[in-house]
């Protein structure tokens, strides 16, 4: 492995600044004893200054034992014309009372101008204030150079200066900062090795934004050049398009540029580390995202299966598990037969590629394909599908009728709606009744609570996602809808889908298979 780099977390601070992006009181906590689980060298927790919620976290994260990671306070140089034993900020930093204390400063002479309304000689000093007196009080001190490569573009002699007076003052580490996310990633590994050659013995780091969509190329350009200190948050949250994604900045030292700085033992935990931070921040997973995505190891092009089956790393640029993911193998029209040969494998079944059960199994998923059925997202129907064809499937009870109203009384007042539904198991017959706030919630509720008798498991079955699409808007009120739903029994989730120009009937089919493909789980030994 090549040398050490620091990786320095700032998902509580820079990326909760992002649109859409709060973390409570404990779920900030809950963050950082993960990120220290998962072994970053640095997590900030806030600025100091800003707000109460912020210095509570200083409070509390004392009280916790950390294993690896050091608690950082965020705050600014002192103002100008101002002794920072005197600035309300410094004092801040000082009564967070942890380990770190990071700074930004301005290195552009345009902020020393337009926005400090201050000279540069006050400037360099208000940095170098600031930094000898938190020195002083026992801190590490990290100084972020903020708007660094933008300054150094307009005066590459001015933006050195205020490193040096950070420097000389005593700063532990010297950040450079691509505050506007504009550069480019050659710029950036050129001005790196500039200052290096200036600043030998200095330990430099990198702090870039998404803004041109590069903040991980820019952010390991930086390694490249030498910096051996990385900023970044988790899934890229932060400012405007957010901050440099530490989601693919880690495995991107560790796996391919074999930088130490996360365990690869520990690496196993990223997927899970970025699903939690979502968690946390209420935000939907981006599926997209790459190494941890549900897409990231997705195939649904059958050469890509049949190269994937033969040899994993054709079209894998990593092993799914060294990162926490795994792989998915993706059924649509453009599956092959190694789709559906994996895909039976996956359920156990022992079927041979080239069988007429697969060649039987495809044209039935092309059929339904032209009607507008999709199974990417809806993998526990593609295996009941399976189950059907090979007519191996069981039907766990038989629809008898069922009927849903919809009651509007006076304005103001909720919409209720009423299902009821007839089915038998067995040649038992139920019948029952379930409200809602719409005809699908009703439906499901009626669902559910009259298999409820017949099997106990279906209580644990809920639905977290219903998306509606339609797929011929030209045909109007009359035009078919496709319908997915996500379910979960608080174990695992799975995918349905139901299509028809009745958008009753589509979500009745997406709840039958939901509940069928639990009760098919649970028989097989799968729950």
């Amino acid at each position: 492995m090549k040398p050490h780099v620091e990786i320095y977390d700032t998902t509580l601070r820079d990326g909760a600044q992002g649109e859409g992006i709060s973390f409570s009181g404990v779920g900030k906590i809950l963050v950082a004893k993960r990120l220290d689980e998962f072994g970053v060298d640095y997590i900030e927790g806030g600025y100091a200054a800003s707000n109460p919620k912020d210095m509570e976290f200083f409070h509390a994260i004392r009280k916790e034992k950390l294993k690896h990671a050091k608690i950082a306070a965020f705050g600014s140089t002192r103002r100008a014309n101002v002794s920072a034993a005197e600035d309300a900020g410094c004092k801040a930093l000082i009564e967070a009372d942890t380990p770190v204390c990071t700074i930004f400063g301005k290195s552009w002479r345009l902020h020393v101008k337009e926005v400090l309304r201050t000279t540069e000689d006050e400037n360099r000093a208000m940095i170098a204030d600031t930094v000898r007196f938190l020195k002083e009080h026992g801190r590490e001190v990290i100084y972020d150079a903020e708007h660094f490569f933008d300054g150094f573009a307009d005066s590459r002699e001015h933006a050195l200066s205020t490193l040096r007076a950070a420097y000389e003052a005593g700063a532990d580490r010297l950040v450079l900062c691509d505050t506007n996310g504009g550069t480019l990633p050659e710029r950036i590994a050129e001005v790196v090795r500039d200052v290096q050659q200036v600043f030998p013995g200095a330990k430099l780091g990198i702090h870039t934004h998404n803004d041109s969509e590069l903040g991980v190329a820019n952010s390991l350009a930086a390694v490249a050049a030498g910096a051996r200190h990385v900023q970044g948050t988790i899934n890229g949250f932060g400012e405007r398009v957010g901050n440099a994604n530490l989601v693919s900045i880690v495995p991107s030292l560790v796996l391919k540029m074999g930088y130490a700085c996360i365990q690869p033992e520990n690496l196993k935990q990223l997927k899970a580390v970025s699903q939690f931070v979502d968690e946390m921040a209420n935000v939907r997973p981006n599926t997209r995202q790459a190494f941890v995505g549900d897409s990231a190891f997705a195939h649904k092009a059958g050469m890509h299966v049949d190269g994937v089956r033969k040899l994993a790393s054709s079209f894998e640029h990593i092993k799914p598990e060294s990162v926490g993911n795994q792989r998915r193998i993706l059924i649509s029209e453009l599956s092959g037969a190694s789709n559906v040969f994996l895909k039976a494998v996956e359920m156990g079944l022992n079927l041979d590629k080239n069988s007429a059960e697969v060649k039987q199994i495809l044209r039935e998923l092309e059929g339904l394909e032209k009607k507008g059925y999709a199974f990417e997202a809806a993998e526990a129907s593609f295996k009941l599908l399976i189950q059907k064809v090979l007519k191996k499937h069981k039907s766990f009870f038989n629809l008898i009728s069922y009927r849903v109203t919809v009651d509007k009384f006076e304005m103001g007042k909720p919409i209720l709606a009423e299902a009821t539904v007839k089915l038998s198991v067995n040649g038992d017959v139920e019948l029952t009744v379930g409200e809602g706030g719409g005809p699908v919630d009703a439906l499901n509720n009626a669902l559910r609570k009259a298999l409820g008798r017949f099997y106990s498991s279906i209580k644990d079955v809920s639905l977290v996602d219903y998306q509606v699409r339609i797929l011929d808007p030209e045909e109007g009120t009359g035009a078919k809808t496709r319908v997915l739903i996500e379910s979960t029994d608080g174990k695992q989730s799975w995918g349905t889908v139901g299509v028809s120009a009745n958008l009753i009937e589509a979500s009745w089919e997406a709840l039958v298979d939901s509940v069928e493909y639990k009760l098919f789980l649970e028989e097989n030994g799968k729950k």
